[in-house]
């Protein structure tokens, strides 16, 4: 599949009622075309793997288009820059989120981006950092709870952060750290407590949310049994 074919398929899936409806969800309107998720997945296993195709898609500029190109792409080809470009044009947390899940984590820079993005300036640049660590939390089986539990330190240290997408994102990677295993779920919750004790209403929506499930029975039980 070319870039020209893709663009088509993409524009004769669009549905321009769904993109208020995504628009209420906080996802940038610009640029969309209103292809759900699914669909999106479904072209992408038509497109098959392929590199060029994703940076093609890329440069489009088109909302969906960006998503795809993140299903789409070989991690094993992304270098260190087109990680670090892309994250600088995340303009919408969807985006962000999608290729983070679906590409970024599989690459070798995965654990050094999550610490350099962690502070970065931008919104959903910094976003993508805590969805990382999020997504490596409960996908990388290899990982040792070492180099999970280093995910706290920034996660205290950027849990005052105001912004929306944001502070969800820290309280997303705060969370998946602690439901690793009954040891990480010590450690978050001693992180989780001392973010409380913060002179900081974000710091301590972060806290409490994560605490109520962390804290839970229902995690408790399952992380016991194992």
């Amino acid at each position: 599949m070319n870039i020209d074919e893709a663009v088509r398929r993409l524009e004769e899936l669009s549905d321009p009622e769904s993109v208020a409806g995504m628009a209420r969800y906080g996802i940038n309107p610009e640029n969309t075309l209103g292809v759900s998720i699914p669909k999106l997945r479904r072209l992408a296993r038509e497109a098959g793997k392929d590199h060029a195709l994703a940076l093609d898609l890329w440069s489009t500029g088109i909302h969906e288009a960006r998503i795809l190109a993140g299903m789409v792409d070989e991690a094993s080809a992304v270098a260190e820059g087109q990680m670090d470009a892309w994250a600088e044009e995340f303009d919408s947390w969807d985006v962000c989120d999608q290729v983070c899940m679906n590409l970024f984590w599989l690459t070798p820079y995965a654990y050094d981006k999550c610490y350099q993005w962690s502070s970065a300036e931008k919104e959903f640049g910094k976003r993508a950092g805590f969805a990382l660590m999020a997504r490596l939390a409960w996908s990388d089986k290899d990982a040792s709870d070492e180099k999970i539990a280093g995910f706290l330190a920034p996660i205290e240290r950027e849990a005052t952060d105001e912004r929306n997408y944001v502070k969800k994102a820290v309280n997303w990677a705060l969370r998946q750290v602690g439901k690793r295993n009954l040891n990480l779920n010590g450690l978050a919750i001693g992180c989780a407590k001392r973010i409380a004790g913060m002179d900081s209403k974000t710091a301590r929506w972060v806290a409490a949310d994560a605490l109520k499930e962390l804290e839970s029975e229902a995690v408790q039980r399952r992380l016991g049994a194992r």
